[in-house]
């Protein structure tokens, strides 16, 4: 019993440090706890799977938060917002799929993408710094319909640094 408790924590580690894509880490997890030549070919039940699930949602969380910190607009770790709305649509589909909660995290990430707009609304119209916002504005105008952002105002100015930023018509 603790042998298997030990390599599903193992795996769970593997996935809270994995790469871009936490779905990928977690079915390579499962398949080298079942299947591959090299891993321990056990049975897992869905209860052993669980902590691997939660890892899964922790990176997504971890990574699209990253993306969401204004402090790392310049830094070589940030995505950009594009990527941030990507990782959040495959958190929401994999939650679903699995039947996870997320409330708690959707609120965080709501407060963060409030928080992030603002900082560049303020950064680009009140300094002149260049956006870094690097998405469409439909896909941002749907991203903050999914997290029911209706702040009309930083809408209007963030529209308007899209607009600005634009290289043609949207």
């Amino acid at each position: 019993m603790q042998q298997l408790k030990d390599l599903i924590e193992d795996e769970r580690l593997l996935i809270l440090h994995s790469g871009e894509i936490p779905e990928i880490a977690y079915h390579g997890s499962i398949y080298h706890l079942t299947e591959d030549s090299d891993g321990p070919k056990i049975s897992i039940t869905a209860l052993n799977l669980t902590p691997l699930k939660e890892a899964v949602v922790l990176r997504y969380q971890t990574i699209i938060l990253r993306d969401l910190d204004h402090k790392n607009r310049d830094k070589r770790i940030y995505r950009g917002m594009a990527r941030a709305i990507v990782n959040y649509n495959r958190l929401i589909k994999f939650a679903g799929k699995e039947g996870m909660d997320i409330q708690g995290i959707q609120m965080e990430i709501r407060d963060r993408v409030i928080d992030f707009l603002r900082q560049e609304v303020f950064e680009v119209l009140s300094h002149g710094r260049p956006t870094c916002l690097n998405c469409e504005a439909s896909e941002l105008k749907d991203f903050l319909q999914s997290l029911q952002i209706e702040d009309k105002d930083l809408l209007e100015k963030v529209l308007e640094i899209l607009l600005r930023n634009s290289p043609g018509p949207l």
